[in-house]
């Protein structure tokens, strides 16, 4: 082994003041003031319609930027999984909500000394097997707050009835070590009048029963606009609008000026006339399509289009480029399909102002699946 060979962590990074046309590629960078109007008119929303906000922090993964949101407003944070909410624990958050059915000893103890070790942590479920999993783990011990997932049209996880949420409910709200919390639903977008119904409806049985259902959360990006159209809801769940990207531009969530992550790439090679190559495949961009037909929008060729990307190389189809095209060397900005997942490929995130670096931030809770 040759220990004179450089390693990753001899690479330069970004650093404050450095200009994003000086860094090498590929890279995500992140307009600040694009940032931060994206978190103040979302919060601005909310607070105009009276719901509690709960950021989901799986597009950015950075304990700086939830910190951002909740300064805004945020009433808490949304995770997907033990390990994401150990590290937003660990930068000294309490109200954490893990949006996962939680199964199997090393996950529950894991969840058990989260839970020992921070004051609002709630989780879901939807069938009764992780409820019994649950009661039993923590029975002895801290108790445990859970609500039940809630399937209002989504088609993932999910109870499919009312009479279910609430026959549920009534099995945690009947164990000494689970304390339940209320109700949770991640819908199809544009569906809030079925989300409504089936909150409604779920809460009449608990009502029956003399169960209270502190907690209805509601989510979604793609719909956040709506969320006011669920009055029955309390709170509302929302990722990929702090950055934005291509997918919610066409979902008319906000205009493609209002994405504040752009890729920055290179160009490798002109093969042909009507062909440039990338430095930014799959490795950087994903391979999510989300009904595209190619990779991202290049914003200073519109009319060119990525029709390819293999791990380390994006193709590029210039024919309907009229006049100038891309040269080799040359620097281009794309916006992806999905930036929640361009997130989880890269190490830090570089922000700037202007084009000038203003900081770079750990993506901390990267690569954590569990």
């Amino acid at each position: 082994m040759d220990l004179s060979a450089p390693s990753s962590l001899d690479l330069p990074r970004p650093k404050p003041g450095d200009g994003l046309h000086t860094l090498s590629t590929p890279l995500p960078v992140i307009d600040e003031d694009k940032l931060a109007a994206n978190i103040a008119r979302v919060q601005s929303y909310m607070d105009s319609h009276k719901l509690a906000f709960r950021p989901h922090i799986k597009t950015h993964k950075i304990p700086a930027l939830a910190r951002q949101q909740v300064e805004a407003g945020a009433a808490g944070i949304n995770c997907q999984k033990i390990t994401e909410a150990e590290v937003f624990a660990d930068a000294g958050f309490e109200d954490i909500l893990i949006t996962f059915n939680i199964l199997g000893e090393q996950k529950l103890a894991r969840l058990a000394a989260l839970n020992e070790r921070i004051s609002g942590l709630k989780v879901v479920a939807d069938s009764i097997v992780t409820v019994t999993g649950l009661a039993a783990y923590f029975t002895g011990r801290k108790p445990l707050t859970v609500l039940v997932e809630c399937d209002t049209g989504g088609g993932r996880c999910g109870v499919q009835t009312p009479d279910e949420a609430a026959a549920l409910a009534r099995g945690i709200a009947a164990s000494r070590s689970l304390r339940f919390g209320g109700l949770m639903t991640y819908p199809k977008a544009n569906t809030e009048a079925a989300v409504e119904h089936f909150f409604i409806a779920a809460m009449a049985y608990l009502a029956a029963d003399g169960i209270d259902c502190r907690i209805r959360s509601n989510g979604g990006t793609p719909s956040l606009f709506s969320a006011h159209l669920v009055p029955s809801a309390t709170e509302h769940r929302a990722g990929t609008y702090i950055y934005n990207d291509r997918s919610m531009a066409r979902a008319g969530h906000c205009t493609l000026d209002d994405c504040a992550m752009h890729i920055l790439a290179t160009v490798v090679s002109r093969p042909t006339p009507e062909r440039a190559i990338l430095d930014a495949g799959s490795k950087a961009l994903t391979s999510d399509l989300l009904g595209f037909a190619d990779y991202g929008h290049i914003i200073d060729y519109p009319e060119a289009i990525i029709t390819g990307l293999s791990e380390e190389h994006a193709t590029v189809d210039l024919s309907k480029v009229e006049g100038i095209r891309p040269e080799i060397g040359e620097r281009i900005r794309i916006i992806p399909n999905h930036t929640c997942v361009v997130s989880n490929l890269f190490d830090v995130m570089t922000f700037h102002r202007n084009g000038v670096v203003t900081r770079v931030e750990e993506i901390a809770a990267r690569g954590l699946v569990w």
